[in-house]
């Protein structure tokens, strides 16, 4: 059985590791070793970060129907309770959508809450 040589291979993943490395300030972008380490960690704030937006996100949508609703006379809780309680299942972001882009529509559906 002939001996494997891994060259081409080895080769191969630093090239791939200093392509994602492209871009990172100093020996991080040219040499292997400090090069991982800052992919690795890349790697983690990314993930992170998609986490985080995601709370962002959600946040900016409670407070764009918390100031669509206070316009109508009620309090953020009071009409998330209301929509539950009528069975209207729409999502906040759908819910932050109508208030800024169709207000008219909105305001019907604080009406039905209110009823």
């Amino acid at each position: 059985m002939p001996r494997v040589k891994r060259g081409t291979t080895h080769v191969r993943r630093r090239k791939t590791l200093l392509k994602r490395a492209k871009g990172f300030r100093l020996g991080r972008r040219k040499t292997i070793r400090l090069g991982r380490v800052a992919v690795i960690k890349s790697g983690v704030h990314a993930y992170q970060g998609r986490k985080l937006k995601k709370r962002t996100r959600r946040g900016e949508w409670n407070i764009s129907i918390n100031a669509a609703v206070r316009e109508h006379g009620l309090s953020y809780s009071k009409f998330m309770n209301g929509l539950k309680r009528s069975g209207i299942t729409l999502d906040r972001k759908v819910l932050s959508q109508l208030a800024k882009q169709h207000p008219a529509v909105f305001a019907e559906l604080v009406k039905a809450v209110n009823a």
